[in-house]
């Protein structure tokens, strides 16, 4: 598997089609694409490798060097940071193929010095210095810089496109902006962070995270602040999924006891909270007093490090409030996650139907199954406006009509994921 554009995933062509026929028709995705290891490698090429990935938060990964080397599927990516300025460089020295820095390992020097031969790059990937080289026939600098990969940020997020052939970021992103910029994330600095370790395929968890319909059964605490039956899931363009959820009439935010101890966002709605899904690793939950995200990072068929973050308003102190109530819910969910990943091990696993109000699920589970047989054609399309929808400006009155899923009637009772 050394080319983006390869063969389809390791899957039966007929379970795909079953997961993309119309919602209330289709089936959910087979066990195989949650435990085999093939499965895996396939997406870690094809889907992290040829998506936007979010790599984390800007000032974090800048911290005090300026060379940082991360992972994106299984492609090694240097960061080099020049004050604003951020740069993806394939960690590949061109002479060789070495590593330039070994993954999570950081640097903070003038130039990219690969530990092999000792081959030097400046942070903008060309190549400085090459020891012996100046005599030989025909050799460039020039032509030997490293490879420079897509990199953008957004709200503060940083993300990669190790492949190349995502659509524009702008694209990518689509509707989301609206929805996203009334709660300014890039203003907003972190105040606390839990790393779990998931003993479920990685997307038993977005699947979790889309769907309220266990909530009365697992979550009690969030019952009490949110209705689980409230809000609605959108259909707008863009390479995300998501919708919102009600607050309670007492509550202010998602509390244990729905108060909030920090300072609401200016701009953000009060009523709402806002659960979405950037494909394919980045949960952001937007509250209006807080935002928490969820980074995802597939570490084998049934394990998965979870990132969970919340960042807040420059002067807020106090964050408990929040991370209690969410390590709560989070806990809940990893332990129903757990569950799921090995009814899914099982040799009497068969796959099911979706429910009325998991059409958020659908929208995931169809996305990955065009997605496993074209990747590139698969998020490109998920780019593409539907219906002739513009881009919402984040109010409430922009989304109203425009929340549920195209071609389909509103079923009674259905809810927004975020759970």
């Amino acid at each position: 598997m050394d080319r983006f554009d390869g063969p389809a995933a390791p899957l039966d062509a007929h379970d795909l089609v079953a997961a993309s026929l119309p919602f209330g028709s289709s089936r959910t995705l087979p066990a195989r694409a949650y435990t085999s290891p093939a499965v895996l490698a396939w997406e870690r090429r094809h889907l992290f490798g040829g998506s936007w990935v979010c790599v984390g938060r800007h000032e974090e990964l800048r911290g005090t060097a300026n060379q940082r080397a991360v992972t994106v599927g299984d492609i090694g990516v240097l960061l080099t940071f020049d004050g604003a300025t951020v740069r993806a460089l394939a960690n590949v020295c061109r002479h060789r193929g070495h590593e330039l820095l070994a993954a999570g390992a950081t640097a903070d020097r003038a130039a990219i010095v690969c530990p092999y031969h000792g081959w030097a790059y400046r942070l903008d990937g060309t190549l400085a210095a090459a020891a012996a080289m100046g005599g030989v026939e025909g050799f460039d600098p020039a032509d030997h810089g490293l490879i420079e990969l897509p990199v953008t940020q957004w709200q503060g997020w940083v993300f990669v496109n190790a492949a190349g052939e995502a659509p524009p970021f702008a694209e990518y992103l689509g509707a989301l902006d609206g929805l996203i910029e009334p709660y300014q994330p890039q203003r907003l600095r972190l105040g606390d962070r839990h790393v779990y370790d998931v003993a479920a395929n990685w997307k038993v968890i977005v699947e979790n995270y889309h769907e309220c319909y266990h909530c009365p059964r697992i979550h009690p605490e969030l019952c009490r602040v949110s209705p689980p039956t409230s809000g609605d899931n959108w259909d707008l363009p863009g390479a995300w999924i998501g919708g919102s959820m009600d607050l309670r009439e007492h509550a202010e935010t998602m509390s244990l006891d729905g108060r909030s101890r920090g300072l609401f966002i200016d701009g953000a709605p009060r009523r709402t909270v806002r659960y979405v899904g950037l494909l394919p690793n980045l949960l952001i939950s937007a509250h209006p007093d807080y935002v928490m995200t969820h980074r995802i990072d597939p570490l084998a068929p049934d394990r998965t490090r979870v990132e969970c973050s919340w960042y807040v308003p420059q002067d807020v102190t106090e964050v408990a409030y929040a991370v209690e109530f969410w390590d709560i819910t989070n806990r809940e969910d990893w332990a129903a996650c757990e569950s799921v990943q090995r009814g899914l091990s099982s040799p009497h696993y068969r796959v099911g139907p979706l429910a009325p109000n998991e059409d958020a699920v659908y929208q995931w589970m169809s996305f990955l199954a065009r997605a496993y047989q074209d990747p590139v054609a698969a998020v490109t399309a998920a780019c593409v406006s539907r219906n002739g929808d513009q881009e919402p400006d984040g109010s409430p009155d922009s989304l109203d009509g425009r929340a549920l899923l195209a071609g389909r009637e509103r079923w009674p009772g259905t809810a927004a994921g975020g759970q």
